[in-house]
């Protein structure tokens, strides 16, 4: 479960008050953070009051964030059978069935958890609307329906009215913010509706930043997240939310030492009793310091002690350290231990990107074996690319400079290509040209011209780009016989200004090599002549155009001499 949406339901639960104070405590924790603290608070309350469905729900999304998701089942089975029929426990349930990817099944809970409180118990909706936002595979429509079921007073008789709280907008907008798109100013408003009802809420104020971030407002995004960390310097997802914008390997955004910093002041505000938790992230900020050594001896010291989640991120933070360090065979026998032990087909999106870059970095003498390093590299890079669900134009572009590193073009000029489908793509002149370009340099000849014809339709201005489709067609026509290349070696040539020239001379050398040759070919060499002299100015040692002056004067003198003899012949 990802802790930043699963902490809406502390806040009502909170303002109103209603619960004993060991469930109080818990959702409080929950609201911070702190999972461990919280599911301990919340056996408690369970020991105390064996038939409190609420207490099974919290400590099962206590168990989520956690990432014990078996546990979390066993919570919900186990409240259901104190409180058969519950809804709340219900739609536990259904999250649990979308988490397993059960789809159908999951609805059919949140249908039956709808119905039976007929959309108006606030638990209950958001529980359905939370899972259906956040989990991979839920209705995001369906999320926004049911919050929209439950705050709607219309038509309805005073005792009927539903009274919204802070925790009811959160979710609201969170539905709105998963939906994306012109949905975000919507999810905007949504939070600051439920600052009205809370005006302390750090959440509300941290899931702005996210709508902003979504948006491509980063300084505005930073700002908030800022601003909930003032509001309320206990805020332990705030700080997280500023951990990872500066951990995101993005030329705006990558910092180590901010990073560091941040993940720093997260442990020391998070859950003192969730000691895996606390030292991996130790273990990751020597990382971000580039104490290579220490990251490793830390990570492996938790190995033995850590559940199956916490040694699968050790094994990677170790075999990133040794990748980093420069000792790829290292963190290859870290890697491949455990792709034996999960499977090569459960492995995690980051499994396959570090895999991917490791498999890239490994060298041999053996060309046989050094095929396969590279196959399995580029091979890892596209299952990450395709297992993230987190995919933008800046995700491919990545993906296809990586492949790039290991000169495989064609692989570059695909995911360059793949980069061009996203609308919301500012990189979009860089990524059309580099997918004509690598398609060049991987002797796809035809389609590089192709796509530079389409480069060249969309931004005539850019004069480089005649110039390669040009080159394209030269490919095609060696021997500059068919004219493949004329029409866009000329547009080229126009649009160089006299006082570049000097900048663009090796172009312009391969521009007027061309169409010299394409003027001889047709004997025309009026046309030629011009071109001729264009390129032995720039380049007066070039041997295309010695040839041909030699072969003309040649032919000349050749023909002087035939002339002279008809001559003489014709005199006797």
């Amino acid at each position: 479960m990802n802790r930043r949406n699963s902490l809406f339901v502390a806040m009502l639960c909170i303002a109103n008050g209603a619960m004993a104070q060991s469930v109080e405590d818990g959702l409080k924790d929950l609201y911070y953070g702190k999972y461990q603290t919280a599911k301990q608070n919340l056996e408690k309350a369970i020991t105390a009051k064996p038939t409190d469905d609420r207490a099974y729900y919290y400590l099962g999304i206590a168990e989520l964030g956690l990432e014990n998701k078996d546990a979390a089942a066993t919570a919900f089975t186990k409240g259901l059978t104190a409180v058969p029929n519950s809804p709340l426990l219900t739609a536990g349930l259904g999250r649990i069935d979308l988490l397993n990817g059960k789809t159908a099944e999951a609805k059919q809970k949140f249908e039956t958890a709808s119905t039976a409180t007929e959309g108006r118990d606030g638990d209950v909706a958001r529980a359905i609307a939370d899972a259906n936002t956040e989990v991979k595979g839920g209705d995001r429509g369906y999320a926004l329906s049911t919050m929209e079921k439950l705050l709607n007073n219309e038509g309805r008789k005073k005792r009927q009215m539903y009274t919204a709280t802070a925790a009811d907008y959160i979710e609201l907008g969170d539905a709105y913010r998963y939906l994306g798109g012109e949905n975000g100013g919507k999810a905007i408003n949504s939070y600051e509706k439920a600052l009205e009802l809370d005006a302390n809420s750090a959440e509300a104020v941290t899931k702005q930043g996210m709508v902003n971030y979504n948006a491509r407002l980063l300084q505005q995004a930073v700002g908030d997240w800022t601003k909930a960390t003032n509001m309320d310097a206990n805020y332990a997802p705030a700080y997280f939310e500023l951990y990872q914008f500066y951990i995101t390997q993005r030329k705006e955004q990558f910092s180590l030492p901010h990073a560091a910093k941040y993940l720093q002041k997260y442990v020391e505000v998070g859950d003192p009793s969730d000691k895996i938790k606390n030292e991996y992230y130790l273990a990751a900020i020597s990382f971000y310091q580039k104490d290579y050594d220490a990251a490793i001896s830390k990570a492996k010291s938790l190995m033995a002690s850590a559940n199956d989640v916490y040694k699968g991120k050790l094994t990677l933070l170790a075999a990133d350290a040794h990748l980093q360090k420069g000792d790829s065979l290292s963190a290859k026998t870290l890697m491949d231990e455990r792709v034996k032990i999960v499977g090569d087909d459960k492995l995690e999106p980051n499994d396959l990107k570090l895999l991917s870059a490791i498999y890239g970095k490994l060298k041999t003498e053996d060309s046989a074996t050094m095929a396969d390093y590279q196959t399995k590299a580029g091979g890892y890079l596209e299952r990450y690319a395709e297992a993230d669900t987190a995919k933008d134009a800046e995700k491919f572009r990545n993906v296809a400079e990586s492949f790039k590193e290991m000169r495989n073009w064609a692989k570059a000029a695909e995911w360059y290509g793949r980069a061009l489908e996203f609308k919301d793509n500012p990189g979009a002149v860089q990524d059309h040209f580099y997918k004509a370009y690598y398609e060049y340099y991987a002797q796809d000849y035809p389609k590089s011209q192709a796509t530079w014809a389409e480069f060249t339709t969309k931004y005539p201005e850019q004069l480089t780009g005649f110039y390669w489709m040009g080159m394209a067609g030269f490919a095609q026509d060696n021997q500059a016989k068919e004219g493949k290349a004329k029409e866009a070696f000329e547009k080229y040539i126009s649009l160089v200004k006299p006082e570049e020239e000097a900048k663009h001379k090796r172009f312009l050398v391969n521009a007027y090599t061309y169409l010299m040759l394409y003027h001889y070919n047709l004997d025309d060499k009026t046309s030629m002549q011009p071109y001729m002299d264009k390129l032995v100015a720039i380049d007066p040692s070039n041997d295309a155009a010695r040839q041909v002056k030699e072969f003309l004067e040649a032919s000349n003198k050749s023909a002087n001499s035939e002339a002279k003899t008809a001559g003489t012949k014709g005199s006797k």
